[in-house]
């Protein structure tokens, strides 16, 4: 299993070896080209066949870099790279990989680029403006319809996804909208995708959403819970949300506290039960839960290190394993397995 961790300042991926007992080991460090610039290495993405890594660059002229994969050792090999319409603060491939997904923050847009045969994006087929902040963007698994969050807004669209073109349509039924000023940020499916489960940057809530994947739509939720630590004091600044891959735990990270939230998902109704928070890297923008559930990967944006966490399978209780130092202004992490 191999972890890519971008970092920002150093415009650089850092790649490491991850094993069954969640030890790392160093394996390299990646330059991406471009135009150095801080901020400039964040987001990241993987291909479905998980030969590519991608990697948005934020500095104008903005670009994806596309790096090869290898499967044996882990290493990256840049390929090229191609234009993105803006300062892009997400991206995603849709299921099948021919199409990089993406969301503008600056620019307050959803975007489509076509990927061709050699992993390298293309020119933006398609760009819809007018979405406030937009901060995420994902297919969901039929690959027939895609979300995104507008922090601006205060809302989650839907829109209907054509696979074989690429086309991105409005769907027949609104936006969903949460509290005012609630800010939603990233956002996960359930692993059976009868719910998602949105962060929201603004106050650190977390809702829990009902998903007909048949039809796109979302219904009002269900729940909402914070992602605070009990003691909390200051200005609420969430960030990550990421479950486990059997659907049993989610966790959440909080810039301000420098907290991971931990919660027991109920496999009936999707509901959370707060399992505890625990104190991480300093401003972790990014972590991640590797494919076997068993690890959890997080990066400090202001620390410049890694803590890797044992996940208990029955309880969902963090515990720490050991720090590891990265690039700087690290923010995004992608594994492949």
């Amino acid at each position: 299993m191999f972890v890519y961790v971008g970092n920002a300042e150093s415009q650089s991926v850092t790649i490491f070896s991850l094993t069954a007992d969640g030890a790392l080991n160093a394996v390299d460090t990646k330059a991406v080209p471009g135009p150095a610039k801080p901020g400039s290495t964040t987001p990241m993405a993987v291909s479905p066949d998980k030969k590519f890594l991608y990697v948005g660059l934020r500095n104008e002229p903005y670009s994806a870099a596309t790096f090869a994969i290898d499967a044996a050792s882990g290493k990256l090999a840049y390929v090229g790279s191609g234009p993105l319409p803006d300062s892009m603060a997400y991206i995603a491939t849709d299921r099948s990989g021919k199409f990089l997904l993406s969301a503008s923050y600056n620019g307050g847009k959803i975007a489509v680029n076509p990927i061709g045969g050699n992993g390298v994006v293309g020119a933006a087929q398609q760009v819809i403006a007018n979405q406030p902040n937009a901060h995420a963007v994902l297919a969901d698994r039929a690959n027939r319809h895609v979300l995104y969050t507008s922090l601006g807004s205060d809302c989650v669209g839907h829109l209907k996804f054509d696979a074989a073109s690429g086309a991105l349509t409005p769907n027949d039924s609104p936006a969903i909208r949460v509290k005012a000023k609630a800010g939603p940020r990233h956002f996960r499916f359930s692993g059976d995708e009868r719910f998602v489960y949105l962060l929201c940057e603004l106050d650190a809530s977390i809702y829990v959403i009902p998903y007909d994947a048949a039809s796109g739509r979302l219904a009002k939720e269900t729940q909402i819970v914070s992602a605070l630590p009990q003691d909390f004091s200051g200005k609420p600044w969430a960030a990550d949300i990421h479950l486990t891959p059997d659907g049993k735990f989610l966790y959440a990270s909080e810039r301000t506290s420098s907290t991971l939230a931990a919660f027991r998902i109920d496999a009936k109704s999707g509901a959370l039960n707060a399992i505890g928070s625990y104190p991480t890297e300093t401003q972790p923008r990014g972590f991640a839960v590797d494919p076997t559930g068993r690890t959890l990967l997080a990066v400090g944006q202001l620390s410049n290190s890694l803590t890797a966490y044992a996940i208990d399978p029955a309880r969902g209780s963090l515990r720490p394993l050991k720090r590891y130092p990265v690039g700087k202004s690290p923010n995004w992490i992608e594994m492949v397995f």
